[in-house]
């Protein structure tokens, strides 16, 4: 996850007052409770359906597995699903998470958010939730698979802003939907929304099946600009609405070359900043639990099973390296190769998503073919001298 609105308004304060890095006590988690979802949406990398999945943990169980995370350092637990508010334990889990004293975000497509259901939502105190948007009515519909599902998810925003909850929307980039992003952002300012989320569309579920709709470079590349653009302005005018991406770690690298044609005065801070961040943390600071206990190291790797939870606590899996995937995810100069391997930015973004990569090529040190900066943009100072002479 790369937090656009941390790095930009860090850059407003004077160098003293920018706040160091606090090294994770354990990772964030990712937990799919539930597989059910009342949608079938085009790009759902849990490939959900409005069905019972056999399997799944039980309440005890998901309590069991909660205490070993506390124990074992994590601090923020992101309740999704398939849509979690289908799980009938939903809010007894919740409270629980609260009581724990983790940071409980919920991860909602938003139209059981009804005038029935805010009150628990609201008694749960989640610190965040975050609804679904795929673009405009007509898109968002087309995309969800149901008439109205656009005006269903406006109302649950809009129900759980007057709740006095921190609500964002999360919206998946493709190249049907690309165009959209400008209102979407007006939507944001219109409905007082504190949050935008944007995810590259990654190589998984369904989402893998649809893989030719992935934007092209161009188009990744405009959004970006709009959302640094965006953030910028709003850090300007002293406004707190935050801004992050995730699912392309070349998004560092490229607010970097964003901020040296834009705020060349900054660039150098920024890029100190950025090689602190180190980019991805699949397999290190994010982890995912699915819905019958499986861990993964993100929410992208649901083909890639490290162990389950049934057999053994996620704090001794997520520490076992005799898999070597999370060896070598774990390595601080992970074993990249091709064009990552070279690339002048790769301590800004750690190689990028290693998902992709694997589900193209079966080799998961390939050259991520989602990164969108050019051969002459992660060239060394050297290289970039022998191209141009």
């Amino acid at each position: 996850m790369f937090r656009i609105s941390r790095y930009l308004n860090a850059l407003d304060k004077p160098a003293s007052s920018t706040p160091r890095p606090v090294k994770p006590t354990g990772p964030v988690v990712i937990w799919n409770l539930v597989r059910r979802c009342n949608l079938t949406c085009r790009h759902c990398y849990a490939t959900s359906a409005d069905k019972d999945f056999p399997g799944e943990l039980d309440t005890r169980q998901v309590y069991t597995v909660m205490d070993d995370l506390k124990a074992f350092g994590v601090p923020v637990l992101i309740l999704s699903g398939g849509e979690p508010l289908m799980r009938p334990d939903i809010f007894e889990i919740s409270r629980r998470a609260k009581a724990e004293g983790f940071y409980v975000g919920l991860s909602s497509n938003g139209t059981l958010i009804t005038e029935e259901t805010i009150g628990d939502i609201a008694a749960v105190g989640y610190d965040y939730v975050g609804i679904s948007i795929d673009g405009m009515r007509e898109t968002h519909d087309r995309f969800r698979r149901k008439q109205g599902a656009f005006d269903e998810s406006l109302r649950g925003i809009r129900l759980c802003r007057e709740a006095g909850l921190k609500v964002g929307l999360r919206f998946t980039l493709t190249q049907e939907n690309a165009a959209e992003l400008p209102d979407l952002l007006q939507l944001m300012d219109a409905e007082g929304v504190d949050k935008f989320y944007l995810s590259h569309l990654n190589y998984a579920g369904r989402g893998y099946k649809n893989r030719k709709d992935d934007v092209h470079h161009r188009l990744t590349r405009d959004a970006m600009d709009l959302l640094f653009s965006t953030c910028w302005e709003d850090v300007q005018q002293g406004r707190h609405r935050e801004f992050v991406t995730g699912n392309n770690d070349a998004d560092g690298a490229y607010m970097l070359l964003w901020a040296e044609k834009h705020l060349p005065q900054h660039y150098q801070r920024l890029n100190q900043m950025l090689h602190r961040w180190g980019g991805n943390a699949s397999g290190v600071n994010i982890a995912n639990i699915d819905n019958e206990g499986r861990v993964h190291p993100d929410t992208m790797w649901w083909d890639y099973t490290l162990g389950s939870v049934k057999e053994r606590p996620f704090s001794e899996i997520w520490q076992d390296t005799s898999d070597a995937l999370m060896a070598g995810l774990k390595q601080t100069q992970r074993p990249l190769e091709g064009r990552c391997a070279s690339c002048i930015h790769r301590p800004i973004c750690g190689g990028n998503s290693r998902t992709r990569a694997w589900r193209l090529t079966g080799n998961p040190w390939a050259e991520d073919p989602g990164c969108y900066l050019t051969d002459e943009e992660i060239a060394s100072p050297s290289e970039q001298l022998t191209a141009t002479g």
